[in-house]
């Protein structure tokens, strides 16, 4: 199993559709005993709070989030967590929206420890 998720922020490496989170967005982890959490913002996206599980290397979580023109929209998200060689981690990750049309991919990664982590 990769190693905790704990206080990492990790970041998209590319952007998304408009109004969905982008490499501007910054989402800080926190995981314990199974469950995680994460609080996340940046670019389109005011405020996002995502809650779930890890069991091995797989994430389930829901998000939910309101973004900058006052819309919110939540949904699933299932997640491979893989060490990269230089160490950092990153997620692999197949998500749906719930509240409106709409699935994909994305792949977030742990910042460098040279790329500030403020929004």
């Amino acid at each position: 199993m990769a190693r905790s998720l704990d206080g990492l922020v990790l970041s998209p490496v590319a952007d998304q559709a408009p109004g969905q989170v982008g490499t501007r967005t910054r989402f800080v982890y926190h995981e314990e005993d199974g469950l995680i959490r994460a609080e996340y913002e940046g670019g389109d996206v005011v405020r996002g709070y995502l809650v779930g599980t890890r069991e091995g290397d797989r994430l389930d979580f829901r998000y939910v989030q309101l973004k900058r023109d006052g819309a919110t929209s939540s949904g699933h998200c299932v997640s491979i967590v893989a060490d990269l060689p230089d160490g950092r981690v990153r997620l692999e990750e197949t998500w749906e929206w719930e509240s409106q049309e709409g699935s994909g991919t994305s792949v977030v990664e742990q910042l460098p420890a040279d790329v500030p982590s403020a929004v």
